[in-house]
């Protein structure tokens, strides 16, 4: 494992999640919704990353995060399932202009992001990373 990668991977979820609080705050629920999905993608990435696993696409995370930690019982289905669902709803918030987003859902959204990225910083101490708060 290449602790630097890991390291960079989880730091851009970490800006990726104060991007996606920001753009809540000021109402830009799209922007939230997008950038939340985005701080689970690379949490989810860094967490690959310490297996040696890389994922080149969004389809790749999202399959491998299943097949190399939730699978064998290092995470927690539930974790796909946010992963999943922050993927779906990215791709609304990107490319349907018309759609409306409620600000509980895209709250509800970062919310979970902000879980996932927990989730990711408790794995990487587990397996001996020194992940700053």
């Amino acid at each position: 494992m290449k602790t630097e990668n890991v390291l960079e991977e989880f730091n851009r979820a970490t800006k990726s999640l104060a991007s996606a609080r920001l753009l809540l705050s000021a109402r830009l629920f799209e922007d939230a919704v997008s950038r939340s999905y985005y701080a689970v993608m690379h949490a989810a990435k860094a967490s690959l990353l310490v297996h040696e696993v890389i994922a080149d696409s969004h389809t790749k995370v999202r399959r491998l995060f299943g097949s190399v930690l939730v699978r064998p019982g290092l995470i927690e289905k539930e974790w796909a399932a946010i992963l999943a669902r922050g993927q779906d709803k990215r791709a609304v918030a990107e490319y349907a202009v018309g759609a409306v987003w409620e600000p509980e859902e895209a709250s509800r959204l970062v919310e979970d992001a902000a879980a996932f990225v927990q989730m990711v910083q408790d794995y990487l101490r587990s397996v001996g990373l020194t992940v700053e708060e």
